[in-house]
């Protein structure tokens, strides 16, 4: 190519025509306004590659189409899709269609209450309003993948996860009567942060003004929720997300029950000898050697705690425990040495 080609491709770049792109970035604008509260004009800009002024002029199609799509002026100001007659489609690529049906498919076994029956009707009408070529994708997975719940779980009220979700979304204070442990029920008023689950549990994570400081508190013990419809500014969480928050604050805390052990292993390994969650703390204290710290509301639950320890056959003492878990683990190895030496007698060479 010639020097005066070079020059003129400087000159006159060549241009993707935003209107031939608006169909899809309409869609795409749609979908981002769907997904959360409010944004603001500079993101969504970056989001979609263009500029304010074209994110301007896009609002106002969507508005001309009866779209209720509100906006606010100022250096705070943003955008956010209202409530209204005219809902915009359901906007879900391949991966959020799959994504959907696995969480509707896992609320069957979640232990929200009533959950099971709502999450296959969900199923079939997504099922009837996402384009055809998703369709097999939904149907597959709903079909194919399944979750047991586990017995024993308390269950939740979806009406209760469904409001406090929409108050951690919208950043609104909420007010609940809330059971302790010990079965006293208090009103709480807090700024909630986000729901989580762990181990078939539903949790709230949220900050208490009253007690100035973070607080854990379990779904199922929550009743009679009432917004407050006053706004609060998110404060800081005191640990990289939410989900390590519940699972160090899990570790840290002090039950009625306990006991502390020294394992000649390497933590790592004692570590790795539980599933999801270790319900204490496990430290090193040297390289071959750690520290194990158990703490729970019943002894038997410290005692299921500490079987994994001994099951691993490594050299360990005891170094601390409260009285009902001594009493309860020393009972348990006496029985199953009176129980197992029977066993073993029968089984050795030479017995009748």
């Amino acid at each position: 190519m010639s020097p005066c080609g070079h020059i003129l491709s400087a000159r006159h770049p060549v241009r993707v025509s935003t209107r031939k792109e608006l169909p899809g970035r309409m869609l795409r604008l749609l979908s981002l306004l769907q997904s959360r509260r409010e944004w603001s004009g500079r993101e969504l800009t970056e989001r979609l590659g263009v500029t304010e002024r074209t994110v301007r002029r896009d609002v106002d199609r969507l508005r001309s189409l009866d779209y209720p799509v509100t906006g606010t002026t100022g250096t705070a100001g943003g955008y956010r899709l209202g409530p209204g007659t005219t809902l915009p489609p359901l906007l879900l690529d391949d991966d959020e269609a799959v994504a959907v049906a696995l969480g509707l498919v896992s609320a069957a076994g979640g232990g929200v209450s009533g959950i099971a029956e709502s999450s296959t009707q969900a199923l079939a009408k997504l099922e009837q309003v996402l384009p055809a070529r998703l369709r097999p994708q939904l149907a597959a997975v709903s079909s194919a993948a399944s979750t047991v719940p586990r017995p024993g779980v308390a269950q939740v009220d979806p009406g209760v996860l469904a409001v406090l979700a929409r108050c951690c979304r919208d950043h609104e204070i909420v007010a609940f009567d809330y059971q302790s442990r010990q079965g006293t029920t208090t009103r709480r008023r807090i700024e909630p942060h986000q729901l989580l689950t762990l181990t078939w549990r539903w949790y709230l994570l949220a900050f208490d003004p009253a007690r100035d400081d973070w607080r854990t508190f379990r779904v199922d013990r929550i009743s009679e929720v009432t917004p407050v419809l006053h706004r609060f500014t998110p404060r800081v969480l005191p640990a990289p997300d939410a989900a390590t928050y519940l699972v160090e604050s899990f570790a840290a805390a002090q039950y009625r029950h306990a006991v502390r052990l020294t394992v000649q292993l390497p933590a790592e390994r004692v570590v790795n000898t539980f599933e999801g969650v270790v319900r204490g703390t496990v430290e090193p204290a040297g390289p071959s050697t750690c520290v194990v710290r158990f703490s729970a509301d019943t002894a038997s639950l410290v005692l299921s705690l500490v079987v994994p320890i001994v099951a691993l056959g490594a050299e360990f003492t005891v170094d601390e425990a409260t009285p009902e878990v001594a009493a309860m683990i020393a009972g348990v190895g006496e029985r199953l040495t009176r129980s197992f030496a029977v066993v073993a007698e029968s089984a050795a060479p030479g017995s009748d």
